[in-house]
């Protein structure tokens, strides 16, 4: 028999350190059970250093592969995998430079969210909303503002329960199309309104887009809008020059 008596106060475990755990419960487990071992891997980083008031980080992807060792192009596969699995809300940067945004989602997360906190004049903050006004004005091929008729149209979408991705992805798929018809000659104006996207929603809500083509509209929105700015660019060179030429030969 063991004569070895515990002691109350030896037998309940104290913390190490006193700040800076995280609530890892019932959350993990699920996270656990739905993630491969490299998102889950993301997904446990995330979870340290995003804000407990809000569930929210941002970070480059180069941060995000040094943080747990591995390349950019393989954690650009974990982003997916946690936005594909509902595990966190994202919003990719416009580029590899950009930060992306994290928000997990309430069920992957153990903390009650402070739904206001980093919001404005005392206004509630809407994660969704928020996420289509940043890919609406940093894609490039707007007019670079959000309305408000814009954000109206944002809630009436999140009323009526259409995913973040899917409108993200239709904004995607829009801003390849309004490049190329720039591009083209075809089209000459920016797009003006949210509700540009209105069809494509529909479009990809009946048959969405697969991961990897994601990844590859956010390569290609980002390569026509280089060269649409290049393009811009040499224009404007063009007609400067052609009124400075004008401008000569009529004082001549």
């Amino acid at each position: 028999m063991n004569s070895y008596s515990f002691n109350s106060k030896e037998s309940n475990p104290s913390l190490k350190e006193r700040s800076g755990w995280f609530a890892a419960g019932g959350s993990f487990r699920r996270a656990l059970a739905a993630l491969s071992d490299g998102a889950f891997k993301l997904y446990s980083h995330i979870c340290l250093e995003a804000d407990r008031r809000t569930g929210r980080y941002e970070a480059v992807q180069t941060e995000l592969a040094k943080a747990i060792g591995k390349s950019r192009r393989i954690v650009g596969k974990y982003v997916d995998e946690l936005q594909s699995k509902q595990v966190c809300i994202v919003l990719m940067g416009t580029n590899q430079y950009a930060r992306t945004n994290f928000e997990i989602r309430d069920e992957y997360w153990p903390y009650n969210k402070i739904q206001n906190a980093g919001g404005t004049d005392g206004q509630e903050f809407n994660s969704y909303v928020d996420a289509i006004k940043k890919s609406f004005v940093s894609i490039g091929c707007t007019i670079g503002k959000f309305s408000v008729g814009d954000e109206k149209y944002a809630e009436a979408l999140q009323q009526r329960s259409i995913a973040l991705e899917l409108v993200l992805d239709a904004l995607l798929m829009g801003a390849c199309r309004k490049y190329i018809s720039l591009l083209n000659g075809t089209s000459t104006d920016p797009i003006m309104s949210l509700r540009y996207f209105e069809e494509l929603i529909s479009e990809i809500r009946e048959r969405p887009l697969p991961a990897e083509y994601r990844e590859y509209l956010r390569k290609k929105v980002e390569q026509l809008g280089r060269n649409w700015a290049k393009e811009s660019t040499n224009n404007i060179a063009a007609h400067s020059l052609a009124a400075r030429t004008s401008s000569a030969c009529e004082k001549r």
